[in-house]
């Protein structure tokens, strides 16, 4: 792979990303790195049925042996000290660890906490579970048909957790989301002089695959709880781990170390209600760090069924859509309500459709729960609209670039009408990714090849709620305290740029600290592209906020007008000349000592109001690929891939290139090969040698990276958040590509060599081809 052509890099020293070297040195503290004196080790007894009462739970023989502290069982919640023992983000309908019933393969049914890990894993076998089998549903179909056994029997709806409003289940069925809109008149269009195309599209369960699997390390002591965890959410976790074990917020103080990876699956909570509950029965600290195929087991992309039906008129205008979503949400609902309904927005398109009727399904099955994972519900959206278009533009004997553009909504033109118009000019992503794709080298192929593109649209669900802090020290040194994560996106870098850029010192005097809620101001987590947005604005706000306090003191001392000082390197320049910040302070305090403190608080009313409306941008992302096929086997070689996305301001191409690179990459996945396979209730491939993921192998030859700079964000500098938009496009690009050079046309993902070649073969058996 030829990396896309980057800006000279800067001196070490000035590195944006400190965290460079002391990841390829091996000196960064990841989360399961972290070790606490007295430390037990945690490890979890999962159900090996996917549905089922649990009728009896012996663990005596695992607490005789030796070095076993404590055994957790779901008999143990009833003695939980706080108000609840379930939490959830629209349900709260998942317990810390089963209780009297599980619902998947996988389900945590007893944790055990040892002197380490191996005495751990022998407790395991020596717990004995007796378990009454109930039928089970695996698909979203079945869990959907009259007289499915019951995944939940009960309901509890939550407000405002993480989304404004609610979700809408169906109570007593599987349902745990119906979601309805519509604007316009549907039906009146799809009985006028149109052409209607009804397609239906599959996408497969994906698992995240982050290197460092979930991991939490979780000290309770009486009235404080101290946590050192992989998650996403610093601040959700706190607030659960707060209600489960009846510790104020103040006294549950949670850090976040370097995290391995999460794309969502270490978003909102995960594992650390179970450490904490353990660190609780053990009275010591207790590290749980899962296996990989154990967080395969945790959660995982959801699945979905979107069949669209689409009228256009004699022009080659869309005038009507038609969405109806269906995701299997798993065992539990996680973001599921969330994400079905963004599924089908997002599978609107960047385009204007007059009238729209929508349809989001979320259902319960005995699977591993489904949750965030980079553009909640777009990659499946996207890839069924995107391919509807070419078949569309096929039939209509259109090229289907020019399908698109024709189709597209204006740069301040509605998509959908309650939200925000389009504030990205995708006629220009698409024309940049085709022109990227096309500046490229040639690749080494002979033969046949295939062109495909595809373009999406994403409503990020951001919440505006974030704060950060910035220190100016005496000596000109900077530190700068948030709560988001550094997951590998690079955010403490970005924090460091605008400090950098607003206070005018050099990047090697300015720190970002590891996140930790007792320290910095809170945050509603790490994902939806929104870091650099939300807390890079508060960053730049509070930096701010100590250029105006240094301005004020400069006035107090030397007099003139706060116009008259500019922040230099180390100091303040005005009608005197220059005086360094420690000077200043000293003639101020009477010593020379002291700081600026200044604080930066984002919320709905920021720009006057400006960040109530949703989306608060929409991130989006064009792609063209050029592929190459094995006929003989049905294997899809990427040849090419050109991408564009437009992020407002680019605050570091180096990293904002590979974000968009590495969605790419992770897109391709679950084109070409990513799925769970599910057999008698239960994933058959969970396992690293099983489960496939895209090497080096896989790559295309050649990448290259488009980004826009329109400047006109709602970050700093006019930045919007990126990321995410890249993945969106892929899948759809691929297939498109693969119906442009080769004639087929497949509505299931992923495209495997097997489903390819039994594509190719009935195309090869139809004269028409």
């Amino acid at each position: 792979m030829h990396p896309s052509h980057h800006q000279p890099s800067l001196p070490l020293h000035e590195e944006p990303r400190a965290d460079y070297l002391l990841k390829v040195t091996g000196t960064a503290t990841f989360a399961s790195d972290v070790e606490v004196p007295g430390m037990l080790h945690g490890k979890i007894l999962r159900s090996t049925v996917p549905h089922a009462r649990i009728r009896h739970i012996d663990a005596s023989e695992a607490l005789a042996m030796p070095g076993v502290v404590a055994v957790l069982t779901g008999e143990d919640l009833k003695s939980l000290p706080g108000t609840h023992t379930r939490w959830g983000l629209s349900l709260r309908d998942r317990p810390v660890i089963a209780q009297g019933k599980v619902r998947y393969v996988g389900d945590p049914v007893a944790a055990v906490a040892a002197i380490d890990e191996a005495t751990a894993e022998a407790a395991l076998d020596a717990i004995d579970v007796d378990y009454e089998p109930l039928p089970y549903v695996t698909t979203a179909a079945e869990a959907l048909a009259e007289g499915a056994p019951l995944v939940h029997e009960d309901m509890e709806v939550l407000k405002d957790y993480y989304f404004r409003g609610e979700c809408a289940p169906i109570r007593g069925t599987n349902q745990f989301q119906q979601w309805n809109y519509a604007s316009g008149d549907v039906e009146s269009a799809f009985a006028g002089d149109v052409r209607v195309f009804e397609d239906t599209f599959t996408f497969p369960m994906v698992f995240h695959f982050a290197m460092e699997p979930h991991v939490c390390v979780a000290h309770w002591k009486p009235n404080t709880l101290e946590m050192w965890s992989g998650g996403q959410t610093p601040t959700a976790v706190q607030r659960v781990c707060s209600e489960i074990l009846g510790v104020p917020l103040a006294c549950v103080r949670v850090h976040s170390p370097y995290v391995g990876g999460g794309f969502g699956g270490k978003a909102s909570v995960k594992i650390d209600p179970l450490a904490a509950a353990l660190s609780w029965k053990a009275r010591a600290p207790v590290r749980l760090c899962l296996s990989i195929s154990e967080s395969m087991l945790t959660c995982r992309r959801l699945d979905a069924q979107i069949t669209l039906k689409t009228a256009v008129n004699s022009d080659g205008h869309i005038v009507a859509k038609f969405v109806r979503a269906v995701l299997n949400g798993g065992a539990y609902a996680d973001t599921g309500p969330a994400i079905a309904v963004k599924a089908a927005i997002r599978a609107i398109g960047p385009y204007h459709i007059p009238n729209l009727k929508l349809e989001a399904v979320g259902v319960y099955t005995n699977t591993v729960p489904g949750a965030a994972f980079r553009s909640i519900g777009g990659p499946q959206a996207v890839w069924a609209t995107e391919s509807q278009m070419d078949i569309i533009a096929a039939a209509l004997g259109r090229d289907p670039v020019e399908f698109r553009l024709l189709n597209m909504a204006d740069k301040g033109q509605t998509i959908k009408p309650d939200l925000r118009p389009l504030d990205v000019d995708m006629r220009r992503s698409l024309r940049a990714a085709i022109s990227t794709l096309e500046n490229l080298p040639q690749p080494v192929h002979e033969g046949r090849r295939g062109r495909g593109v595809a373009v999406g649209a994403s409503d990020p669900g951001i919440m505006p709620i974030g704060g950060a802090i910035v220190r100016l020290r005496a000596d000109g040194s900077v530190n700068i305290s948030a709560n988001t994560v550094e997951i590998g996106q690079g955010n403490r870098g970005v924090q460091r740029i605008i400090a950098a850029k607003v206070l005018r010192q050099p990047l090697r005097v300015i720190a970002a600290a590891e996140p930790d809620t007792l320290q910095a101001p809170y945050d509603w987590g790490t994902g939806a592209s929104r870091s650099t947005v939300i807390i890079g604005l508060a960053v730049q706000m509070a930096c701010e906020d100590v250029v105006r306090q240094v301005r004020e003191m400069a006035v107090h001392l030397l007099g003139g007008a706060l116009e008259d000082y500019e922040i230099e390197d180390g100091g303040v320049s005005g009608p005197e000349g220059f005086i360094a910040f420690i000077e200043l302070l000293r003639r101020f305090n009477g010593m020379a000592a002291g700081e600026f403190l200044g604080v930066g608080r984002v919320n709905a009313n920021t720009k006057n109001g400006a960040f109530k409306l949703a989306p608060l941008f929409w991130e989006t992302g064009s792609n063209a690929c050029e592929i190459a096929l094995d006929e003989g086997t049905g294997a899809i070689r990427m040849l090419r891939v050109g991408g564009a996305a437009d992020l407002g301001h680019v605050i570091n191409r180096k990293a904002a290139e590979g974000q968009d690179e590495g969605a790419m990459v992770m897109g391709l996945g679950h084109t070409l090969a990513e799925e769970y396979i599910y057999e008698d209730g239960q994933v058959v491939n969970g396992t690293l040698f099983d489960y496939k993921v895209p090497t080096m192998d896989d790559i295309p030859q050649y990448v290259g990276t488009s980004l826009i700079e329109s400047g006109d964000g709602p970050g700093p500098f006019g930045a919007r958040g990126g990321g995410e938009g890249a993945i969106l496009p892929v899948a759809p690009a691929v297939a498109n590509a693969l119906f442009q050079g080769w004639g087929i046309r497949i509505r299931e993902l992923p495209l495997t060599p097997e489903r390819v070649w039994r594509a190719l073969k009935a195309a090869k058996a139809d004269t028409t081809y």
